[in-house]
């Protein structure tokens, strides 16, 4: 039989994640302090069903209103609330030309964090885009309960390809600018408030031996929040490009990783680090600027990674694929910290920058009685209002009752003794 060998994993500070996957179901994975940080499903949200099954998703982590936004197969867009998994509303995703949802798949979802074209502050702006190329920026009112929710009506789309299928959509930090990127469709960016293409990347020249190879972008990431002109992309023959819009419209590094489909692209808070997961469960980091492989995470994934989320506050990274595991990593090591099995093909996950584990605390009058209960004192309330502790006296008759038993006990012994002498 083979040898195998059990690691103990150290932990994961506190954190809380969502997961989606193919049935559908919204999965909550906490860690927290008092059980030694190890993650567990604390909740989960909706009924398996393979027709909802979630394609994209994204989160405002605004702190005093926050917003899920949920892109299903079914071309369902749901706004839930991330705390409780409620129902905010739901539409239904329809393209004019009244093509059908299965045909025409949202790939796309981004959840504004502020209103935008002129909306109130009750409502919610989400930016869609499906694989035909049919981009809509819309507003949704959201109320109370979702029978009450309804769309405002003010919405823009528009076509951000001619030809090839869109297989990736991301939003930069100033959510002004969008890129778009697929099977046959030159990665390209496009400014959001006016809906027009500002830059187009340039297809690479034929190799040596003349043989061009067929675009085909599968992820993308922006490499700073505040600057939208360089960006990381991953495509379907395993290579990871940079483009800077500002130096020229061909790949300004390029460099090839394992030889399995790049399937996710992250990075990370320092604008040069970025994350590769490939198709065949390969986690690694790389220097963007150099393009050189700073190392991979040990512990092999057995399935394609779909998803990397870098913490917004702790060192860690998280990722998720088809092998129906949420895994924890820690940045500085690429040692595994924690994971959890959660039975389904997982799509997408993302952090709660909002979750704070604060263990909760006694006020200080409870304190001070729970003391005194340990320690056999009693609390009592002054004239001035200030609550002292005094330790409780013994009775007179209870010590007295004590110390005649102890001598009885004394006497009986010795006469026992006595006797036996005698004897």
């Amino acid at each position: 039989m083979p040898r195998t060998t059990t690691v103990d994993l150290p932990g994961c500070p506190p954190l809380r994640a969502l997961t989606f996957d193919v049935l559908g179901l919204v999965k909550v994975v906490e860690a927290r302090t008092k059980q030694g940080g190890v993650p567990k499903v604390v909740e989960r949200w909706g009924e398996p069903d393979s027709s909802k099954c979630v394609l994209a998703a994204s989160m405002n982590n605004s702190q005093s209103d926050p917003l899920l936004a949920v892109a299903r197969r079914n071309g369902a867009i749901e706004v839930l609330n991330p705390l409780n998994g409620d129902l905010c509303v739901s539409i239904l995703d329809v393209s004019d030309a009244g093509v059908h949802p299965e045909n025409d798949a949202t790939v796309g979802l981004h959840l504004f964090r502020k209103p935008r074209l002129g909306c109130a502050s009750r409502t919610c702006t989400l930016l869609t885009c499906t694989t035909k190329g049919n981009a809509t920026m819309r507003s949704i009112e959201v109320a109370n309960s979702s029978a009450d929710s309804a769309s405002s009506g003010s919405s823009r789309t528009w076509n951000v390809c001619a030809s090839g299928n869109i297989l990736c959509c991301e939003v930069d930090g100033t959510e002004n600018y969008s890129l778009f990127g697929g099977k046959g469709v030159e990665v390209n960016l496009w400014d959001l408030g006016t809906c027009s293409k500002i830059w187009s990347a340039k297809p690479p020249p034929k190799n040596s031996l003349g043989i061009f190879t067929p675009t085909w972008f599968t992820s993308t990431a922006f490499l700073d929040n505040n600057d939208h002109r360089k960006f990381v992309t991953g495509t379907n023959n395993h290579q990871v490009r940079l483009y800077d819009i500002s130096a020229q419209r061909k790949p300004v590094i390029s460099f090839d990783f394992r030889e399995t489909p790049i399937r996710a692209v992250s990075q990370d808070l320092d604008g040069h680090t970025i994350y590769i997961g490939n198709g065949s469960g390969d986690l690694a980091a790389a220097d963007i600027r150099t393009g050189k492989l700073l190392g991979c995470f040990l512990g092999k994934c057995s399935g394609s990674i779909r998803s990397i989320t870098r913490h917004p506050e702790h060192p860690l990274l998280a990722s998720c694929g088809l092998d129906g595991y949420l895994r924890f990593w820690d940045i500085k090591t690429r040692q595994p910290l924690s994971a959890v099995f959660l039975k389904q093909h997982l799509m997408d996950v993302i952090f709660d920058s909002n979750f704070d584990d604060q263990e909760e605390s006694l006020p200080a009058t409870d304190l001070l009685v729970h003391e005194a209960q340990d320690t056999n004192e009693i609390v009592i309330n002054d004239e001035t209002g200030i609550q002292r502790v005094k330790r409780k006296k013994a009775k007179k008759g209870k010590e007295t009752s004590v110390k005649e038993s102890k001598e009885d006990e004394g006497v009986k012994k010795s006469k026992k003794k006595k006797q036996e002498v005698k004897a």
